[in-house]
């Protein structure tokens, strides 16, 4: 491939790929699956962007007379000419930034959400109360609310509203989707992608892969409290505890999808045949870059210690 197919097709899979994805209705009957599908999308973007710098690497500093790499970037504008010169030039700088990005969105990422959860932490110890030794703090809050601080040291957090509004089983469904959370490290995938989100350049990114995500790793949840409890008592959970807020790092049982959640929970059970052709279109789409990556550079390096 070359480096215009590959910046092509990052493109393709940091804006307009996942629009198009995040419309589908598929996903809710193969949240697992989806999320797969999802992360293969965005390693793929990553991927080819990296891969079409290295390519217009290889172009702009093309071997001389004596078989070293060019002095300098304008060693090539002679073979090249100016106007593909200067596209390279511009999609090579596009993907060092697309580099610098990523390092510094994960660095900021793991760095801010885990000092905040840490504080959280800290407060939710101090003001809260412990049935036991174990993760679970109630808070003195009329309103019915219920939320984690992921991590090593998670916490799952409910007020008292909730549970003297919530029945015994329906606290049991809230508590199971919180530690669903916490187990699975749904925290770890919505870090991710905050940071591929932010990696790239703001006119050719969609927030649409950070959102999607955002309601399956929910949907996953749900789908461990409904094992445990049935989907009635979660149902009714979750309306109870809609308007509750949500802190930052958290991962909280109400938010913006309740009404979406609750009819899914009604609806038709997960596809096992949608889920397998998900992870058949992630494998494809993570392994098509890879090799076309992988074979040019095998075939030069056996070329090399081969002849």
């Amino acid at each position: 491939m070359s480096a215009l197919a590959f910046s092509l097709l990052a493109l393709l899979l940091a804006g307009p790929v996942p629009a198009l994805l995040a419309r589908a209705a598929w996903p809710l009957r193969a949240p697992r699956a989806a999320i797969v599908l999802w992360q293969a999308i965005a390693l793929a973007a990553v991927l080819s962007a990296f891969s079409a710098g290295i390519d217009i690497a290889s172009r702009l500093f093309q071997p001389g007379p004596d078989g070293r790499p060019t002095a300098t970037i304008t060693s090539s504008i002679g073979s090249l000419g100016w106007p593909l010169w200067t596209l390279y030039v511009v999609v090579l700088a596009l993907t060092l930034l697309v580099g610098a990005r990523l390092i510094v969105s994960v660095l900021r990422v793991a760095v801010e959400i885990r000092r905040r959860r840490a504080r959280h932490r800290m407060m939710l110890d101090l003001v809260g109360t412990s049935p036991g030794r174990g993760q679970l703090r109630v808070l003195d809050v009329p309103q019915p609310l219920a939320y984690c601080v992921p991590g090593v040291r998670g916490r799952v957090v409910v007020s008292e509203g909730a549970l003297n509004t919530l029945s015994g089983r329906e606290v049991t469904a809230i508590l199971s989707h919180e530690r669903a959370h916490l187990r699975a490290r749904h925290d770890l995938v919505l870090e991710m992608f905050t940071a591929v989100h932010a990696a790239f350049p703001r006119l050719v990114r969609s927030a649409s892969a950070l959102d999607a995500v955002r309601l399956l790793v929910e949907l996953l949840a749900d789908d461990a409290a409904r094992r445990t409890t049935g989907p009635t008592p979660l149902a009714r959970a979750l309306v109870a505890c809609a308007a509750g807020p949500t802190p930052a790092g958290a991962l909280a049982a109400g938010g913006t999808h309740t009404v979406l959640r609750i009819r899914r929970l009604g609806g038709a059970p997960n596809s096992p045949s949608l889920a397998l052709g998900a992870y058949l279109a992630a494998a494809a789409v993570l392994i098509v870059p890879t090799i076309a990556v992988a074979v040019p550079w095998l075939t030069e390096l056996r070329r090399l210690f081969f002849g």
